[in-house]
């Protein structure tokens, strides 16, 4: 070997030792970015035989699809999960304690005690503050149901923002990407945040993507919908300015399509969107129905003279038999003449229509109807999903424990899917990400690579040097 070519070698390898340090530490100063994708300094030989660095990313781009589709899965069963807790909290947390079954149970018992001492004035009282805590939980419970729908809707606007937001984003570096890739240039630094963006997208709306021979990569929605191809489509909402029991929410649309929520505890819903939307116009709403049952029986079970007697509600009249009057939960009160007079409970004379006519003490006829009305089955509306026929003792249970049963759903879910979520983002760290380790035995092989293009170097020098001067 010429002493030119033994320095043109040691000035390549001084160069490629060089470039792949400098990849090395980039790996180790993002060894704790779990977006950051490994990598790796490839060597490559040109067409004059000279070596080359080629840069590439450890990606692997099925372990990757299967991570964005556990982030969705999670993502949306944590949000169902959330609204179901706070739903729970309305009700006075794991022991429903503040449940309007709970006071149902209480006034029922109060009834009974009232019907064995019916002349005893302080017992009459505390039967109708009972009924008073029996409607104020029901009218308070379905006003915070609602409140709990409003906030998803809210949650909604905000987080369609955000997703049309990160869409504008991902055109941007999609475009780059093609453009590096087309020109030559290094897009690592671009991809890593094209992937970031698509996790992020996927925590909203469940997403699958297509990636073009030229890494143009076009996103789909769960249900196929186009959310990204060359442009960034248009997500639209339109938020509710109040929610009551008459009221439904907007759908949201993607691309002109309407977004499809989920269904049940273990729900189907991809990304947070579509739970949001489950729990605001199907879980939220069924326990309103549910309210508005209960509150419908107790109107139509203390009624007199065929108008609301004990209870009353905002529309003054007996509702339909069997079929849910939405809102009247919200309304729900303790007529005003029990207030001032608790007798008239024991008497009648809500409507003008007094049973205990001659005013006698020991009257209970009344008492012991409304407490075998309460015992006895009832016709319910079966779209409020807790069957057509129970006794409102039942039927009120039978809500909680409908709630409870699709929380504890959505809870194991959700555990399931967060550990199917860790798995699969260990699995893709361990192919893509950073190992401190095996960037620092690379760092140390680099430096025998550096020390050994310097001896060479040394060693020109000394040959030159000694070839210099044997000519002087």
């Amino acid at each position: 070997m010429s002493l030119s070519a033994a320095i043109n070698t040691a000035q390549q390898i001084f160069s490629n030792t060089g470039q792949q340090t400098a990849i090395v530490s980039k790996n180790i100063a993002n060894s704790s970015n779990p977006d950051y994708v490994r990598r790796l300094a490839m060597m490559g030989v040109d067409a004059e035989g000279g070596y080359y660095i080629k840069i590439q990313r450890a990606q692997n781009e099925a372990l990757f699809k299967q991570n964005i589709t556990s982030i969705s899965g999670a993502t949306a069963q944590t949000r169902l999960l959330d609204g179901l807790t706070q739903m729970q909290a309305v009700f006075g947390g794991n022991d429903y304690g503040t449940s309007p079954s709970t006071y149902l149970a209480t006034f029922r018992s109060s009834l009974q005690t009232y019907a064995a001492s019916p002349g005893n004035i302080t017992i009459a009282s505390s039967t109708i503050a009972d009924a008073k805590d029996l409607a104020y939980s029901i009218s308070t419970s379905a006003t915070a149901v609602q409140n709990i729908r409003a906030d998803a809707d809210k949650e909604i606007l905000e987080q369609v923002g955000m997703l049309n937001g990160y869409l504008t984003q991902f055109e941007t570096i999609n475009n780059e990407i093609v453009g590096n890739l087309a020109t030559g240039k290094d897009a690592s630094d671009a991809l890593d945040q094209r992937d970031r963006l698509l996790k992020q997208i996927a925590e909203i709306v469940g997403i699958s993507t297509v990636t073009r021979s030229n890494m143009d990569t076009v996103i789909y929605s769960a249900d196929g919908t186009v959310l990204f191809e060359t442009l960034a489509r248009k997500v639209t909402f339109t938020p509710s300015a109040t929610f009551d029991a008459t009221v439904t929410g907007n759908p949201i649309y993607v691309d002109g399509v309407a977004l499809k929520a989920g269904t049940g505890g273990n729900t189907t819903s991809e990304g947070s969107l579509a739970s949001l939307v489950q729990l605001r116009d199907d879980v939220a709403p069924k326990m309103q129905s549910q309210l508005d049952e209960v509150a419908r029986m107790l109107v139509t079970m203390f009624k007199e003279n065929g108008l609301p007697g004990l209870f009353t509600w905002s529309g003054g009249t007996i509702p339909t038999a069997g079929t849910i009057e939405p809102g009247i939960a919200a309304s729900l009160q303790v007529n005003p003449l029990a207030e001032a007079d608790p007798r008239i409970l024991r008497d009648g004379g809500f409507n003008g229509l007094v049973s205990n006519t001659d005013g006698s003490a020991g009257y209970t006829a009344l008492l012991d109807s409304y407490i075998v009305a309460m015992d006895t089955t009832q016709s319910f509306d079966t779209d409020a999903d807790l069957g057509g026929s129970a006794s409102i003792m039942t039927y009120a249970s039978s809500s909680i424990g409908w709630l409870e049963q699709l929380r504890k759903s959505a809870s194991t879910s959700n555990d399931n899917k967060t550990a199917m979520l860790a798995q699969t983002q260990q699995a893709l760290s361990n192919q893509t990400g950073v190992s401190l380790d095996e960037e620092l035995a690379l760092m140390l092989d680099l430096e025998q690579s550096y020390k050994a293009s310097a001896k060479l170097l040394s060693t020109v020098d000394e040959m030159l040097t000694t070839l210099l001067n044997t000519v002087r």
